[in-house]
């Protein structure tokens, strides 16, 4: 429209049922848009939610080890620590010493290295084991980052509702035989109950 009073613009913006919106204040002559303000309001609003959604935050999991850790309980806590880096996430771990294992710091050392070692392929240490007290303490940060880690999980979801749609009777199936299975073990659990008895 090029520059016009404001009286005529507002009296343009009546003809069109429309709102008069300021759309740049500080531009001189201050820029402004005939719309729908409400519209604009809301589509605003969607973008900026959009934003927050596709917006990482960076949170720190902590996962706490033993010097003499069992090895299937060390194999449990590298699966956690893995799923966390896996999902973009940092890993902060901790090995608690009691007693007479704070002498012997090589021991949460050796620990700490070998699950550096073990999860190289998915992340790496962000900060070095550090003696802090009676803990030491090691920070492993993830290769992907976590909105990449957040677009693979959607795009997996989305894969499996594409093939749940395509193959229903195949999930279905599944889904018969698993109730099956359950079923199975609850009948067979009363049986070995009275047989106890």
């Amino acid at each position: 429209m090029g520059i016009v009073p404001l009286a005529k613009a507002l009296e343009l913006a009546q003809e069109y049922d429309l709102d008069l919106v300021e759309v740049a204040a500080n531009a001189r002559p201050p820029v402004c848009k005939l719309m729908d303000y409400g519209k604009f309001k809301y589509e605003s609003a969607m973008k900026a939610r959009e934003a927050r959604k596709n917006q990482a935050h960076t949170v720190i999991k902590e996962m706490k080890l033993r010097p003499k850790i069992d090895p299937h309980d060390y194999d449990t806590k590298k699966g956690h620590v893995v799923r966390f880096l896996k999902q973009g996430d940092k890993v902060k771990i901790t090995i608690m010493f009691r007693g007479r294992e704070q002498s012997r710091p090589e021991l949460g050392y050796r620990l700490l290295q070998r699950l550096a070692e073990d999860v190289a392929d998915l992340g790496f240490v962000e900060s070095n084991p550090k003696q802090d007290g009676r803990n030491m303490i090691m920070v492993l940060g993830p290769h992907k980052k976590k909105t990449e880690a957040m677009a693979e999980a959607r795009q997996a979801q989305e894969a499996r509702k594409a093939d749940a749609k395509a193959n229903p009777g195949k999930s279905q199936n599944a889904a018969e035989t698993e109730s099956a299975e359950t079923a199975e073990d609850a009948v067979e659990a009363p049986a070995e109950a009275s047989a106890d008895a």
